[in-house]
């Protein structure tokens, strides 16, 4: 769809925390105020309304169209970051980092999205079972990347890369988790001290402190 507003991408948020990766990548790769943010709103579906679902992910009117927020990572570091910065150049390394990628969108983004739907959406409330199973495999999951992150600084060749702030945005979610009532995940950063080490690293980082603080005016500018 071709773009007006003069900058050299346009990316579709919404309050969930997929597009946020992107937004921390684009930072990380010198792209932060060279994109332009069309926030969509859950509460009214505009998520499944045109012009959102019109997109064609072959591209259209001379712009190239990519859905899905890990192809969209794949695409920034493979298209954009030529020198590697936050990527791989051998074969292996992103074969590795591939791995953690699938990992994080199809292991922590479902485990931590559906906690959040059947604590906050789902029409029957205080459905516990459900609750339970998907907070019980948050702490699951961390405790499998804790012992993965366990002498490491970062997931793949010690190196920061795209993959590592992949999670931050779905970890940000547990505190939100403890606030309303799921006390078994209190304290997760103690009890796995390696995430918690890594994740804090990750943030303290100067691109991502930024692309929250973007993400922050962006809701707030839709309230």
């Amino acid at each position: 769809m071709p773009a007006d507003h003069g900058k050299h991408f346009t990316l579709y948020t919404c309050v969930g925390p997929n597009p946020w990766k992107v937004t921390m990548l684009l930072h990380e790769l010198g792209f932060g105020d060279d994109f332009h943010p069309i926030n969509l709103s859950l509460k009214t579906g505009e998520t499944h309304q045109s012009p959102h679902v019109d997109l064609n992910p072959n591209g259209r009117n001379n712009d190239f169209v990519i859905w899905e927020s890990g192809a969209i990572l794949q695409y920034l570091v493979e298209k954009y970051d030529t020198e590697h910065k936050v990527s791989f150049e051998i074969f292996e390394d992103k074969m590795i980092a591939n791995q953690y990628l699938h990992w994080q969108m199809s292991g922590q983004g479902p485990y931590y999205g559906q906690t959040g739907w059947f604590m906050f959406y789902h029409p029957e409330k205080n459905l516990e079972s459900a609750i339970k199973r998907y907070s019980d495999q948050i702490d699951r999951f961390l405790s499998v990347l804790d012992k993965i992150l366990e002498g490491k600084t970062w997931l793949v060749k010690d190196k920061f890369s795209y993959v590592d702030l992949s999670f931050v945005p779905w970890n940000n979610l547990i505190d939100w988790f403890v606030d309303e009532g799921r006390v078994e995940l209190k304290g997760w950063r103690e009890k796995y001290s390696n995430v918690g080490r890594w994740d804090a690293a990750i943030k303290a980082r100067p691109a991502i402190k930024k692309a929250c603080e973007q993400k922050a005016q962006i809701l707030a500018s839709n309230n």
